[in-house]
């Protein structure tokens, strides 16, 4: 990586090296793609985040709730750049595919391509329910490689990972949960929010949605497990508030709530057994 030097990027001629300037200068986009002669870029700049006023008002609130519900401190835009340049490596250093950071300068960073988004691909599949479901039980599955590798990503979302050639990567690693609860509790987060995801856009409704927690489970240790159990328990407590609200105003970020929600705590009932119990009796 090279700072204030757009000519250390192989690969780019002049015109390139005026167009990628001149993409800089745009700042109206947080994250723009630039497509170039020989290669297709990404410019993501820091500290123009949404909800940033949300969260400096949240941070106080959130140190008196369990830690899966707690949020990070908001960041400088340095310090998100060092975060995600240092989350991408430990990536990398497992064998997960990530971006390179091929240029910084100041609050922005240009980033290589690491191949069409999950959500495009699902997009692609619509018509096909089971090539759809079997593409979100793919990422749940994903999910559970990472977590074996002693990752966590913070907000798996479909538009979050990329697949090329069978080869699942991982894009935006502005959450850092891990600063504020332990790994295991990380790691169930992780999958409770990618269940935000799976749960209202499965097909298959709960075959699916079974198939998926089954591929992740049989990845993550037992405390991961746990873990998930004990967040689902307490979430499921706002479960009968949240369908009372929605019932004058249901919005999508409910909605995926109720959903995802109520099928986990289903699914983890009593009866439901662990990792590492498969084919016990």
């Amino acid at each position: 990586m090279a700072e204030n030097d757009l000519s250390s990027i192989a690969d780019l001629s002049d015109q390139d090296i005026a167009q990628l300037v001149a993409a800089l200068a745009d700042r109206s986009r947080r994250v723009q793609k630039v497509e170039l002669s020989r290669r297709t870029v990404w410019i993501k700049r820091y500290g123009t985040e949404a909800g940033l006023i949300w969260r400096r008002l949240y941070l106080p609130f959130g140190r008196l709730m369990p830690m899966a519900f707690r949020v990070a401190p908001v960041k400088t835009p340095d310090e998100m750049i060092r975060q995600e340049i240092r989350r991408m490596e430990r990536f990398r250093e497992k064998g997960i595919d990530v971006p390179d950071v091929l240029y910084q300068a100041g609050a922005t960073l240009v980033l290589s391509d690491v191949g069409q988004s999950m959500e495009m691909q699902l997009y692609l599949l619509r018509p096909d329910p089971q090539a759809f479901d079997d593409l979100l039980v793919f990422c749940a599955a994903e999910l559970g490689r990472i977590h074996a590798a002693g990752l966590c990503h913070g907000r798996p979302y479909p538009r979050d990972m990329t697949l090329t050639h069978g080869r699942v990567g991982f894009l935006d690693f502005e959450e850092d949960p891990e600063a504020v609860m332990p790994l295991a509790t990380a790691q169930a987060r992780d999958l409770w929010i990618l269940f935000f995801q799976l749960a209202r856009r499965a097909q298959r409704g709960d075959e699916t949605l079974q198939r998926a927690l089954d591929v992740w489970k049989a990845q993550v240790p037992e405390a991961v497990w746990q873990e998930l159990r004990q967040i689902i328990g307490m979430a499921a407590r706002f479960l009968p508030l949240a369908r009372l609200i929605g019932r004058v105003r249901m919005g999508s970020d409910l909605r995926r709530f109720i959903v995802a929600t109520g099928y986990l705590e289903k699914a983890m009932g009593p009866d439901a057994k662990a990792p590492g119990e498969a084919g016990k009796k």
